[in-house]
């Protein structure tokens, strides 16, 4: 009896330390995708790039960056599932979770924005795409420095609109309200290192945590990253959404999940193929991957105006259908 309970001691202390380590690893996300984000957002704004360019460039691809060295660890640690399991999970939790709390906050409406019109229809041809690249159950090599150059192909299509369109665009003024004033170019690059230094142990102590996590109950790593690296990956987002619907800022609330998003498609899956090419779960094809593509087809209905004159509205009720169907999806995880 004496060895059962120090065995059953063991297990428990083992049990904290990895929830510790996940703890510890969201809260290190959340303040060094803060930090990241502040200094790369200030540091262009002080070498004179455009509020519109920096919103939809630097702000919009570093708060993607807990995803990004989430799965670029769980990559090099030969977790492939749970790296693209934490690129549908976040995906999912940014429509379901941070886009429907935010509508909940405050409806979501926005006009002007030619942006976000040419966005939406991009992350639809985007979800297409890596949907049937996962038809084979197979992440190859290939698949990755496809994802990778479609991710070039994206910024650089985001950079010429962000010349194009930043006097006729309502996104501009709330992207400029924004960005830091108050730091100097050498405040702003410490704060750009340090985040990422951040950013680096987070995404370590969580991956880590969650594996252990994972190997002790005998869970899937697909549903470790569909949800616990997934939620925490999405928090930073969650954040950002929450302080928009709150200003009334709801162009940067929709933006950056859409954005973000797209980033996850071809940044997150991409970096994962290209350093672990891997088989994939036949439930990422069969289930996962079609729920989240529900949820963006549903995102692209609720916000989407079909007039041409882009005015979108999330409403309250909308919000909540969107954070219940977020709730069950994660019920029927479990």
């Amino acid at each position: 009896m004496y060895h059962l309970d120090n065995g059953l001691i063991g297990q428990l202390h083992s049990m904290l330390l990895y929830s510790l380590a996940i703890l510890a690893g969201i809260v290190l996300l959340l303040y060094g995708a803060d930090r990241f984000v502040v200094g790369a957002a200030a540091a262009a704004r002080n070498l004179g790039v455009s509020p519109l360019l920096i919103g939809l460039t630097i702000v919009g691809f570093a708060t993607s960056a807990p995803e990004i060295l989430v799965s670029v660890t769980a990559a090099l640690r030969g977790a492939t599932d749970m790296a693209v399991g934490n690129a549908i999970g976040s995906n999912i939790a940014n429509i379901g979770m941070v886009l429907g709390i935010g509508a909940m906050i405050r409806p979501i409406m926005i006009s002007g924005s030619g942006t976000l019109r040419r966005e939406f229809p991009m992350l639809i041809g985007i979800t297409l795409l890596v949907f049937l690249l996962f038809l084979d159950d197979r992440l190859s090599i290939y698949d990755g420095f496809l994802l990778l150059t479609g991710l070039a192909i994206f910024l650089y299509w985001i950079i010429r609109i962000g010349f194009t369109s930043e006097s006729g665009d309502s996104m501009a003024a709330e992207y400029d309200a924004e960005i830091p004033r108050d730091l100097s170019t050498k405040q702003a690059f410490f704060w750009l290192f340090a985040g990422f230094a951040v950013l680096l142990v987070g995404s370590n102590l969580l991956v880590w945590g969650a594996e252990e996590v994972a190997r002790t109950f005998g869970v899937s790593e697909l549903v470790i990253g569909l949800t616990i690296l997934a939620i925490g990956t999405s928090l930073p987002e969650l954040a950002v959404t929450a302080m928009s619907a709150f200003k009334g800022e709801a162009g940067l609330a929709l933006g950056n999940i859409v954005g973000s998003n797209i980033y996850n498609l071809l940044a997150v899956v991409g970096v994962a193929a290209t350093i672990h090419p891997a088989d994939l779960s036949a439930d990422v094809v069969r289930l996962h991957y079609p729920v989240m593509a529900g949820f963006t087809v549903a995102l692209y209905l609720m916000a989407y105006n079909y007039k041409g004159n882009d005015v979108a509205c999330i409403k309250r009720y909308q919000g909540v259908i969107l954070f219940v169907a977020f709730l069950a999806y994660h019920v029927n995880n479990i």
